[in-house]
């Protein structure tokens, strides 16, 4: 039997989550927490084998930082983070705390049970889109963008043209398409889109 604790900000995630695990013969949950300060209270008093914990938990501590409390301590718990961000710096910095995998919420209910499984047998869940992911952005690390390129693309994520990010950002029209000329080099984009789409996988833009 395999004792889950399941940590999540919103009521219904965690509801929905204990019934799902409820039907399995081999899956107890000991217990559920709406943040990340709760969890660590709750994994003191019910020892569970795995803590399936939300990415982004609200205010204090978030599911990075629960990992990495949880880690330290004696006899730990795998932690299987199951979020609806799949940035590769969230992914990357999850691992790199020491989690046992990463699943997102709209996986198959059949995947989050296996994964809960794999997680206590020692076993790193990850989709092997995700994994190749993960070991490229710890290989490659984060493209280095200025202060300036980063407020261009932000912009341009928010639908505006060159125009309007120059009057914006008070600079020149020519400016701003230097400054998209040099983040598409860095993010390896030949577009507009594809550079939004970069920036947003490596957790630089919303």
């Amino acid at each position: 039997m395999i004792r889950v604790l399941v940590v999540d900000d919103h009521p219904v995630v965690r509801s929905g989550l204990r019934a799902l695990l409820a039907v399995e013969t081999d899956l107890e949950v000991v217990g559920t927490a709406a943040s990340g300060e709760e969890a660590l209270d709750v994994v003191e008093r019910a020892h569970p084998d795995v803590v399936l914990c939300d990415l982004r938990l609200g205010a204090g501590m978030d599911g990075v930082a629960v990992t990495a409390a949880l880690r330290e301590s004696q006899d730990a718990p795998a932690v299987l983070i199951l979020t609806t961000y799949d940035n590769d710096s969230d992914i990357a910095r999850a691992v790199l705390a020491g989690a046992a995998g990463y699943l997102l919420k709209d996986a198959e209910p059949a995947a989050i049970v296996r994964g809960i499984a794999d997680a206590h047998a020692g076993r790193l869940v990850l989709s092997p889109e995700l994994e190749g992911r993960v070991v490229d952005r710890m290989t490659h690390g984060v493209p280095r963008l200025s202060a300036r390129e980063l407020d261009v693309l932000r912009l341009v994520a928010d639908g505006l043209t060159n125009r309007e990010i120059a009057r914006r950002l008070f600079i020149a029209e020519g400016t701003v398409k230097t400054h998209l000329v040099h983040a598409f080099g860095k993010l390896d984009a030949d577009s507009r889109t594809a550079a939004v789409a970069a920036a947003r996988r490596h957790g630089l833009v919303d």
